[in-house]
């Protein structure tokens, strides 16, 4: 399974929001961080305040911040948001395959969707946002 780039970055976004003392940023200071493109961000800050993970924070001093504090945010449940599809092969996104009355095949895979998106649900966002200090060092995020 691949996860696309808009949900890379949106988990490095949550990261750096994470670990930033003051719990804001903007979409420049994230860009710089990882060395990504501004406008991917606005994309993916776009979708992750749609579903409720960022708060977007309007006039001086504004930003992004996390919508709810980092531990009650799942990697499983940015993965669910940010993902388009995820469905294994062709068949799981209501495909059709000659061998479709008699596989096995799709079952399994579904088996094997769901253990990984349990793996990503019992993550949490404070979690991954850890050893902060190193973090913020390899961030370039003042403490």
């Amino acid at each position: 399974m691949r996860l696309t780039v808009m949900t890379d970055y949106a988990l490095r976004m949550l990261i750096h929001l994470a670990v930033k003392p003051e719990g804001r940023a903007t979409i420049a200071e994230v860009a710089q961080a990882y060395a990504i493109s501004e406008a991917h961000l606005m994309k993916v800050a776009h979708q992750l305040g749609r579903d409720g993970f960022v708060a977007t924070l309007r006039g001086r001093g504004g930003g992004l911040a996390l919508a709810r504090p980092a531990g009650e945010i799942t990697v499983g449940a940015v993965v669910r948001a940010m993902e388009p599809d995820l469905a294994l092969v062709p068949c799981m996104g209501g495909g059709t395959c000659a061998i479709g009355p008699s596989c096995r095949l799709e079952a399994r895979l579904a088996q094997a969707r769901a253990a990984f998106l349990a793996v990503l649900d019992g993550a949490t966002l404070a979690e991954i946002a850890e050893p902060r200090d190193a973090l913020r060092t390899l961030l370039h995020i003042a403490a």
